[in-house]
C-alpha cells in the first residue's frame, strides 16, 4: 500500500463471470496540502468492474481515512488510490475520480483509469 496506508482487502467476486460495475464514494475525503498545512477536503468516487476480487468496505473506509493526516497533492493522492486498489482487486477497468473543494477560489477536479484488457475465456 502507498504511504503506509491501512491494508485493502478484498473477498472473492460472487459473479466473476459477467462484468458488472460497483461504484463506492467517500463524500467526507480528507488530507493535507504538502506546500500550505492546510487541510484539503474532497469526494472521492470509486467505480470498477470487478475481475476474481472485489474491494472490502470496512477497510477501504479506514485506507482513506488514513490519508487525513498525509501532505500529499490532489493530482498525487488519486493515482495512489487508483495503484493501490489495482493492486488489492486486480480489477478489469477501475476509475478513481477526486472532486476537491474550492481553495483559493479554484476547485479540482482529478481523474485517473485503468484497464486490464480483455479477459480470455470468460463466461458470459
Amino acid at each position: 500500500m502507498g504511504r503506509g496506508m491501512a491494508e485493502l482487502e478484498s473477498f472473492s467476486n460472487p459473479h466473476p463471470g459477467r462484468d458488472y460495475t460497483i461504484e463506492h464514494t467517500c463524500h467526507e475525503f480528507t488530507s493535507v496540502c504538502p506546500k500550505t498545512g492546510q487541510p484539503d477536503f474532497g469526494t472521492i468516487r470509486i467505480v470498477y468492474v470487478p475481475a476474481r476480487l472485489c474491494v472490502e468496505l470496512k477497510s477501504l473506509k479506514l485506507y482513506l481515512q488514513a490519508f487525513r493526516d498525509q501532505g500529499i497533492f490532489y493530482e498525487d493522492v488519486v493515482n495512489v488510490i487508483l495503484d493501490d486498489l489495482v493492486r488489492a482487486t486486480r480489477p478489469r477497468t477501475m476509475t478513481v475520480e477526486g472532486r476537491f473543494s474550492v481553495r483559493g477560489g479554484i476547485s479540482s477536479v482529478v481523474t485517473a483509469s485503468h484497464t486490464s484488457g480483455p479477459a480470455r475465456g470468460r463466461k458470459r
